[in-house]
């Protein structure tokens, strides 16, 4: 038998998970989703959720926190060479500056003098949806080939 997921109808993170909403995706398995984030502070900005709503990391159950982590660990680290950057960027917030109430980890790509300086970040724009389809293209083959 398997276990019922927890979701929440209202939030728009299970309804990206769900496919009812679109998204940009980099990778999906039964852990946890990622995507672009529609207003990225750098192209490639992306979101990994797990797939149950949680909404911080003390709401996490233990045994999801390790297996949620392994995958933000891969994606920073194959997001600097998928996009030519220099290092990556990983955050979290809880409740505050949390403009989604479902847990979420930010993995942005970072390069020298990008602007990103304390807690004033800059927000940018994908040049159109091709473009930011085209990221989550590139992203989303850099995991499946890290998976090989």
């Amino acid at each position: 038998m398997v276990a019922a997921r927890l979701t929440d109808p209202s939030c728009v993170f299970c309804r990206i998970v769900a496919g009812e909403e679109p998204a940009h995706e980099v990778f999906r398995d039964d852990v946890a989703m990622a995507f672009l984030d529609r207003t990225p502070l750098f192209p490639g900005h992306t979101l990994v959720v797990p797939i149950d709503h949680h909404v911080t990391l003390p709401d996490l159950p233990t045994t999801q926190v390790g297996p949620l982590f392994e995958r933000v660990q891969r994606l920073a680290g194959l997001i600097v060479p998928a996009l030519d950057a220099k290092g990556s960027f990983v955050a979290m917030n809880n409740i505050v500056s949390q403009s989604v109430a479902h847990l979420h980890v930010h993995v942005v790509p970072r390069r020298p003098k990008d602007g990103l300086r304390g807690f004033f970040w800059p927000r940018t724009k994908y040049d159109g949806d091709a473009h930011a389809a085209e990221v989550a293209a590139t992203l989303a083959a850099a995991w499946a080939d890290a998976a090989d």
